[in-house]
């Protein structure tokens, strides 16, 4: 029977592998997790009252540490989407006692900043935190306006992370995650990139390249710098860029995929360049980790053990394992039974164009399986109030695509009230380091290019 500290705590690190385990790999060298608790320990020492704690370092296994020790220390580690000014003005309101751990000591940045190092001696001890400790502080994304705050407490992280853990393991044919090497083209600081690389270590038993690369090349160098067998965590947009590299890539025994829908096609091609199958994973900042489908299988998704959903459509609420209290979900969703969904669009990207409804996520689907379009997205122009019907626009890179070929290949997949009234070509969209796209950013970009193309209009010249 478990004592009162051990009911009401859980641990920093699962138990299960040994202490000279591998919790991380940098440059193709092991990081033992007996190293990962005296480092913790030596920084926790080092760390500043109040909190919570910006970790500000591109390597995983420096954020995990800059985690470890704030929770040691009884704060908690924030998570933004990005680490712009306007993002850390916005964290500082939010946050006044918040303070940065960072490689560079001189940063400027407008909090306090305390050096991350790492270099610890002395016993490696298990750390326990308070179970119902508010362990991060995760912001949206932004992709829909304005991010928000939603504090996720260590129990519920835990219970979260058993029940992915169990899943990836189940889809790789495994008992357990022990031995499996994690590599992340997504940021540490957000919120998938959190859950399924750092937290997968700390709580999962996996073990995660400290690097996170972003280019094809990079990929394929670190993917070959880990031991099998090894999973590799990406976004659709990441991934379309891998595949279409023309590199040889390294085998890969299970892809996980997040952020946005990844079409069949795509899917397909990823698990046979791959040789490894692909898993989605579908959640939200608010309710965490929800449900996963392998997207060759078909478009049904089956929600993590002890998580049911109730309702349909756009109320669809969701509850158990690590959602105590129904949470609901932004989007619209076809509920086949409580723990079976298809998705449908997002609630909130929901337009109507002529008196016909669709999802901009939909649409972007459609337009990214197009051949030849390397990136795109549809826009929606503000009602300015008048009466006329307001048109879509599309931002697309696709140098080889006529805008007349587009239109049909559009004309053959979407509704022809969803037809773009304008074609904006550009060399790339200004996703975030997970691949989303900012709905401000989108709107700033459309909106001056538009404003180009009248300028040019008005002074007689072709506008782009």
């Amino acid at each position: 029977m478990s004592g009162p500290d051990e009911a009401s705590t859980c641990p920093l690190l699962a138990d299960g592998p040994a202490a000279d385990t591998p919790l991380a790999w940098r440059s193709g060298r092991p990081i033992a997790r007996a190293r990962y608790l005296r480092d913790v320990a030596a920084l926790a020492a080092t760390l500043p009252a109040g909190g919570p704690v910006l970790a500000m370092t591109g390597d995983r296994y420096r954020f995990a540490l800059a985690l470890g020790a704030a929770l040691v220390r009884g704060q908690a580690g924030l998570m933004p989407p990005n680490h712009t000014p306007d993002m850390v003005e916005r964290l500082l309101g939010l946050f006044p006692a918040a303070y940065v751990l960072a490689d560079d000591v001189a940063l400027e940045i407008g909090l306090p900043v305390v050096p991350l190092v790492e270099g610890g001696t002395g016993d490696a001890v298990v750390p326990r935190i308070a179970a119902d400790h508010e362990a991060a502080q995760v912001l949206t994304s932004g992709s829909t306006g304005a991010p928000m705050p939603h504090g996720k407490r260590w129990d519920l992280l835990n219970v979260n992370l058993r029940a992915e853990a169990a899943r990836l393991a189940e889809a790789l044919g495994r008992a357990d995650l022990q031995g499996v090497t994690l590599v992340g083209t997504v940021p540490a600081h957000h919120m998938y990139g959190f859950e399924s690389t750092v937290l997968l270590a700390l709580l999962g038993g996996a073990a995660f390249a400290a690097e996170r690369p972003f280019f094809p090349g990079d990929i394929v160098q670190v993917l070959a710098s880990v031991q099998r067998p090894r999973v590799l965590v990406t976004t659709p947009f990441h991934l379309k860029t891998l595949v279409e590299s023309g590199l040889a890539l390294p085998p890969v025994d299970l892809t996980l995929c997040a952020t946005a829908p990844l079409s069949p096609q795509l899917a397909a091609r990823a698990e046979a360049a791959l040789g490894g199958p692909l898993v989605e994973i579908y959640g939200c900042t608010e309710a965490g980790q929800v449900a996963t489908r392998r997207t060759t299988d078909g478009p049904e998704w089956q929600t993590f053990d002890g998580l049911t959903l109730s309702g349909d459509g756009e109320q669809v609420v969701v509850r158990g394992g690590h959602v105590p209290v129904p949470t609901p979900l932004a989007d619209v969703l076809e509920v086949l039974s409580p723990t079976r969904f298809r998705l449908l669009g997002r609630s909130n990207d929901l337009i109507n164009v002529a008196g016909k409804r669709s999802s901009l996520a939909h649409l972007n689907y459609h337009l990214n399986s197009i051949a030849g379009v390397q990136d795109g997205a549809f826009w929606l122009p503000p009602d300015a109030g008048g009466e006329a019907v307001v048109r879509l626009v599309v931002l697309v890179v696709a140098p080889e695509v006529t805008r007349e070929a587009l239109l049909a290949a559009l004309r053959q997949r979407v509704d022809a009230a969803f037809l773009p009234r304008r074609v904006l070509r550009v060399e790339s969209l200004p996703r975030d380091a997970t691949g989303k796209l900012p709905a401000a950013r989108l709107a700033a970009l459309a909106e001056s290019l538009l404003a180009a193309q009248a300028q040019a209009s008005a002074q007689g010249r072709p506008g782009g």
